[in-house]
């Protein structure tokens, strides 16, 4: 048998009352953005350690400003990068953060496109297709 409900569903929505701060969801995508350009950093910073390059080191202080620009003028904290112990396993380590690399630039730029930004369009494609070509994938 059916009995009907008495009590008021927990998954019903909650009036607002405005006790704590809505955000747009082009806020949130560029909340989102922001967090996979400063991870995007982070690797950058990690693959300047291991191959010191000045193309790497350009992308690095772009992907800064651009945290920076994003964040009302505050810079991205940045960790010290780790040094391996052996010399052998650099070229796996070093394809290892390109393709992470490779991945979170696909992911910011999925979202630099949803929330219509395009200084990090174009940030995120080109470093996606510098990756891209330090992988050995073809562009199309």
């Amino acid at each position: 048998m059916y009995e009907a409900i008495r009590t008021k569903s927990v998954h019903s929505m909650a009036a607002r009352t405005g006790d704590f701060p809505h955000r747009s969801r082009r806020e949130e995508l560029r909340i989102r953005l922001a967090g996979h350009l400063t991870a995007l950093l982070t690797v950058t910073d990690e693959l300047r350690a291991l191959t010191p390059d000045p193309a790497l080191d350009r992308a690095a202080q772009l992907l800064a400003d651009q945290v920076t620009r994003m964040r009302d003028g505050h810079r991205p904290l940045r960790a010290a990068p780790t040094l391996p112990q052996g010399g052998s396993r650099l070229p796996q380590r070093v394809a290892r953060l390109h393709q992470r690399a490779h991945t979170l630039a696909g992911s910011a730029l999925v979202a630099a496109a949803a929330c219509e930004d395009p200084a990090g369009t174009r940030l995120s494609a080109a470093r996606l297709a510098a990756h891209a070509q330090a992988l050995g994938i073809p562009a199309e």
